[in-house]
């Protein structure tokens, strides 16, 4: 096992990848703090399973746009767990929307939750690392919409953009700390999300897909685990692709896109847990 007696902090760990990251962790022998927004009953299977492996689970609720609660997470943390091995930046929101008719309020939800969320969280996490001189990894979860321009997700993809661009800033000046920052970027997953927003989810993008399929959210522990263990030791500001090849061919199902848009095109979306 390959994280036998590390902490590890994952946001947005009550469903889809965050959770499955979760559990990939506790199998290889992490203890995990999860954290969720509004899934509360999500958290609580998600801490279960963790425990079912021998690894000892703690739930803390915190919404990830706001600094304070943040704050709150990070000393509730604190004051169970000695030190933090490792910080997965996962929680995110999607925030569909017409490059036109993007608002304000659209902005900076997305934005804020899914860059200065992260950003935040890293500099908790640092800090308490370099506090206990811990050799820590920050794992941030982006997506192939930073690196292609994807229709209806404008805010969505920038804020993960940005992220990358987080990645190497805080490489370099954590570096000293021996705090190593790092981001994979999942393509097209099956999580509840996005097959609620598109039935046929799986044909529609695994016809784009090198592959030929979609993802599955365990498919998402190997790179998150290689990034937290000492097997990437001496990788440090890195984002690579798990994508299926999508990345390099680049083919975008329209008609899903704008499916997907307008049946969110009079809602703001909550963020996710």
């Amino acid at each position: 096992m390959r994280l036998v007696g590390k902490n590890i902090l994952i946001t947005g760990a009550s469903k889809g990848i965050g959770r499955a990251l979760a559990i990939g962790c506790a199998r290889e022998g992490a203890n995990v703090i999860i954290n969720y927004h509004q899934d509360r009953e999500g958290a609580e299977t998600c801490a279960t399973e963790v425990e079912e492996l021998g690894r000892s689970a703690l739930i803390v609720r915190a919404d990830i746009s706001r600094v304070r609660q943040i704050e709150r997470m990070f000393t509730r943390a604190r004051q169970r767990f000695t030190q933090l091995d490792v910080l997965i930046n996962n929680a995110a929101i999607t925030g569909w929307s017409e490059l036109l008719s993007t608002t304000e309020e659209k902005w900076d939800q997305v934005l804020d939750t899914n860059l200065k969320g992260s950003f935040f969280c890293a500099l908790a996490a640092a800090r308490w690392m370099r506090d206990t001189k811990t050799a820590g990894s920050i794992v941030n979860v982006s997506t192939n919409c930073a690196a292609l321009g994807v229709p209806n997700l404008a805010a969505y993809g920038i804020s993960k953009a940005g992220l990358h661009g987080l990645t190497r800033q805080l490489a370099i000046e954590l570096a000293p700390f021996q705090i190593r920052v790092n981001t994979f970027a999942p393509g097209p997953v099956n999580v509840e999300r996005n097959l609620s927003d598109d039935p046929d989810y799986r044909k529609v993008w695994g016809g784009v897909i090198p592959l030929g399929r979609t993802a599955e959210p365990a498919e998402m522990i190997g790179p998150a685990v290689f990034l937290a263990s000492a097997e990437s030791s001496y990788v440090t500001g890195q984002t690579f692709y798990a994508d299926g090849g999508w990345s390099v061919q680049g083919r975008i199902p329209l008609s899903n896109l704008k499916r997907a848009a307008s049946k969110h095109r009079c809602c703001i979306d909550a963020a996710p847990s």
